[in-house]
């Protein structure tokens, strides 16, 4: 599987105790993921999956042993158009890594949003452009979105709005980000 952040937004909003995130994943957007190699995701590369109302995860870092929110749970909305992916979700903060996202998040750590997908056979374009190399996703089986602190596109960058009182909104005490990779 493989992983990448594309210019989109992330939105966290808490209202009366339920956080909800919204976030835009805008395709056709142009990312250098190692020297020499670019990536763009095409107009509804995810479409399969999504149309197909197959379960697909918000995770915390790429890790499926830390869920935000799933399809099959109700709690992730997924809507593709051609211009962009818009996900909209409802995380509850009774986990533990779910406190810890909203504590990251809160503090600056996390800013970022990354697709884990597979590509399908025969969906992308490989190209030269001189010395380097753009490849276009134009199908590919979308499993999860995750909130991550360094997205492979500088683009894909989170905002978030909270709607409660800093008093309500403090994280616990301790030291929640200590499991977070950069």
């Amino acid at each position: 599987m493989l992983w990448g952040a594309y210019g989109s937004a992330l939105e966290l909003r808490t209202e009366g105790g339920a956080t909800r995130l919204r976030a835009t994943f805008p395709y056709g957007a142009e990312a250098e993921l190692a020297p020499g190699r670019r990536e763009v995701i095409a107009s509804r590369a995810f479409a399969a999956r999504i149309d197909a109302g197959e379960d697909i995860h918000l995770l915390s870092g790429h890790d499926f042993e830390k869920p935000l929110a799933s399809r099959a749970a109700g709690t992730l909305t997924l809507t593709d158009t051609d211009a962009a992916l818009v996900v909209e979700a409802r995380i509850d903060a009774g986990t533990s890594w779910a406190r810890d996202f909203l504590a990251a998040h809160a503090s600056g750590l996390i800013r970022g949003l990354s697709p884990g997908f597979r590509v399908a056979p025969g969906g992308e374009r490989i190209e030269s452009r001189g010395a380097a190399l753009l490849r276009t996703v134009t199908a590919a089986a979308l499993f999860e979105l995750s909130a991550v602190t360094r997205p492979a596109y500088d683009g894909a960058q989170i905002e978030a709005r909270c709607w409660q009182s800093p008093a309500q909104t403090t994280p616990r005490a301790g030291h929640p980000l200590n499991r977070w990779r950069p």
